[in-house]
């Protein structure tokens, strides 16, 4: 055994959280655990849901209709049992989150009342490179009001090395189109390079040009230590099936700032949003519940929440704060394996300072496509998994819920097999 793996065992034997990846089903590669570094993208599947899962199943076929008010997490009330679970994860009040939807559903939904366009300030800010889904919605959001993308929506280029955007060019950008910008659409982080954002200095930034702000924070929820509520963002959606590990397609998370809690901005409007006081009154007229809860549509899928439940709950047994500290250990204990030890495989295009970057490292592999894919390939074969984003690019995310020091030397060993030939 080599030192560093031994040093990597003394950590890991150290952890506090240590004891939460037997929480987890870890994959398995030839009857050893994979090297799962893809919360990033889908994480694992805590060993509680299935019993949260089978016990809504076998309400149901006890009690039917009843368990909506009989069942052991009755329906009816069911979202309330993840709303101070999501607050917490997010930073909010309570009154500010919802489980409702899928994350491009809530992001439109969310635009109806928030992106608000006129003549004089029809335009939305986003960055260059985002996401297709976010892309995509603002785009036939501004056609949707009878603007034109070609004009009305502003993307942000990278200035910085490795595709990075400065928080200089953020404001300057503001300064010269804030008076045209009716809605800054970021991300919490930057789902190609890792980067994180300050959204409380973004939205002070927007505020001041008279902009509404929300953010994505599909990269960002069960990642960073969110503030959602004191960095005075208008509204933020996300999904749970990243960091958040509630399955594949997970129902979304949204927020929206209490100053909105009671509001006249317009909205597509659902019977389950009306004030449940009198919702099942069925009156015609539409009387939304104050807060978060008012922008939701329809009754909630209860199968879908009871997994978001269950990681709800190993969330608050951990501790963002303490996850936190972990993910800035192990995120830092690989960038400096990279360096050390094969600098000349793999660029690190996430920043450096961990206060711009959350569990994700996105890794360059010198020499292009085909030998960044021959790499990619190679360590899938060995059962350390990760993504790929192209041109070039593997994502790297060690999830201090169930990733342990010694998974970042099993991948770093691998990469330097590789580059030797083996």
């Amino acid at each position: 055994m080599s030192m560093d793996m031994a040093a990597a065992q003394a950590l890991d034997a150290a952890d506090p959280l240590r004891e939460f990846r037997s929480r987890f089903h870890i994959p398995q590669h030839e009857g050893v655990d994979q090297a799962y570094f893809c919360g990033n993208s889908l994480g694992l599947q805590p060993r509680a849901v299935r019993a949260a899962l089978v016990q809504e199943l076998d309400d149901w076929a006890a009690l039917g209709v009843e368990a909506h008010f009989r069942g052991k997490h009755p329906w009816m009330p069911y979202h309330a049992e993840v709303r101070e679970g999501l607050a917490a994860l997010v930073g909010a009040l309570p009154s500010e989150v919802v489980a409702m939807n899928s994350l491009t559903a809530n992001l439109h939904f969310l635009m109806v009342s928030f992106y608000r366009p006129t003549r004089e300030r029809p335009a939305i800010l986003i960055e260059a490179g985002a996401f297709p889904s976010d892309r995509y919605g603002v785009e036939s959001q501004i056609r949707f009001h009878g603007f034109d993308p070609a004009t009305d929506l502003i993307e942000l280029a990278a200035d910085e090395p490795g595709g990075t955007i400065s928080m200089e060019a953020i404001e300057r950008t503001l300064a010269e189109h804030g008076h045209r910008i009716a809605l800054v659409l970021w991300p919490g982080v930057q789902y190609r390079t890792g980067q994180a954002f300050d959204l409380k200095r973004i939205t002070e930034l927007a505020h001041a040009r008279g902009c509404v702000v929300g953010f994505d924070l599909a990269h960002g929820a069960g990642n960073l230590k969110l503030a959602l509520h004191d960095s005075g963002v208008d509204f933020a959606a996300w999904c749970h099936y990243k960091y958040c590990n509630s399955g594949p397609g997970a129902v979304a998370g949204a927020f929206v700032h209490e100053r909105h809690a009671v509001t006249d901005r317009p909205r597509f409007a659902g019977w389950w949003g009306h004030d449940q006081a009198t919702r099942f009154k069925m009156g015609p007229e539409f009387r939304p519940t104050p807060g978060a809860e008012g922008w939701q549509l329809s009754n909630p899928p209860i199968l879908a929440l009871a997994p978001l439940r269950v990681s709800l709950d190993l969330f608050a047994e951990a501790g963002m704060d303490r996850l936190r500290a972990k993910s800035e250990k192990l995120t830092g204990h690989l960038e400096a394996l990279i360096q050390s030890r094969v600098a000349n495989v793999l660029d690190v295009v996430t920043p450096a300072d961990p206060a711009r970057r959350g569990c994700q490292l996105s890794l360059r592999v010198q020499g292009g496509r085909e030998r960044g894919r021959a790499l990619f390939e190679f360590l899938e074969a060995r059962g350390i998994v990760g993504d790929w984003r192209e041109p070039d690019v593997i994502r790297i995310s060690p999830v201090p819920l169930y990733n342990r020091f010694t998974d970042l030397h099993r991948f770093v060993d691998a990469v330097e097999s590789w580059r030797d030939g083996g």
